[in-house]
Formats: structure tokens, C-alpha cells, sequence
């Protein structure tokens, strides 16, 4: 043997082995990769999640404020309402009921006036009879 070829010798064998090695471990080994995921992986996912679950939250949130603040602003309009045709009959009554009541005493004062006027009268035609030279004397002699 020569020189060259014993050192191709050992390079051609270990070249052997390897392949063979190599074929031998490609044979056992599964195709299918499952590999776990690293903990930056897991951390960029669970971030991602309480991102997510953070944005549901505010949502509903955002919702229900908004539903609650609907119903209030209804119940106010419709109290609103209610206290202004309350307030609206109310005053309508008052003012009837003191026209009324003004018409009344108005009638009452005309009558009362009319009454003490024609008191007078009779009063002044009673003194008229006794004095002489009115006309109310006259009026009772003719009697």
C-alpha cells in the first residue's frame, strides 16, 4: 500500500460510518416535529390572551355603561314629562278655580253695591218725604 493511500484510507472510513451512523439515526427518529413552544413564545401567547380578554372586559363594560346610561336618560324624560303635565293640569286647575272665584266675588261685590244703593235710596226718599219742597214730599201727599 501506498503512502496516499493510507491516507485516504481512514477518511473513506470514517466517511463510512458516519453515513451509516447517520442513515441508522434518520431511520429511528420520527419525522413529525413536535416541538414545544419556547417561553418567549408562551409569553408573547398568554400576553396576547389577557390583551384580548382585557379588550372583551371593556367592551362589555363600555356596553353596560352605555345600556344603564340609556335607561337613566329615559327614565328622566319620562319623569320629566309627567312633572310637566302634572305641573301643566295643576296650574290649569288653579287658574280655573280663581277665575272662579274672582267671578264670584265679583258678583258679590255688584250685589252688595246694588244693595246698599238702593238702601240708600229708599233711606233718601224716607228723609225726602219729611222735608218740605222735594219731590218725594210731594209724591206723598199725593198718596
Amino acid at each position: 500500500m501506498s503512502n496516499s493511500t493510507l491516507r485516504i484510507l481512514p477518511a473513506v472510513l470514517a466517511l463510512a460510518f458516519a453515513s451509516a451512523g447517520l442513515s441508522a439515526v434518520a431511520q429511528t427518529t420520527t419525522t413529525t416535529t413536535t416541538t414545544q413552544p419556547t417561553v418567549t413564545e408562551r409569553a408573547k401567547e398568554t400576553g396576547k390572551e389577557a390583551v384580548d380578554a382585557t379588550e372583551r372586559g371593556a367592551k362589555k363594560a363600555w356596553s353596560a355603561t352605555k345600556n344603564t346610561t340609556e335607561r337613566a336618560v329615559d327614565a328622566t324624560e319620562r319623569g320629566s314629562k309627567k312633572a310637566y303635565n302634572a305641573t301643566k293640569n295643576t296650574s290649569k286647575k288653579a287658574y280655573n278655580a280663581t277665575k272662579k272665584g274672582a267671578t264670584k266675588a265679583v258678583d258679590a261685590t255688584e250685589n252688595a253695591g246694588h244693595a246698599a244703593a238702593d238702601g240708600m235710596r229708599s233711606a233718601g226718599n224716607k228723609i225726602g218725604e219729611k222735608i218740605p219742597g222735594t219731590a218725594q214730599n210731594e209724591a206723598a201727599k199725593k198718596q
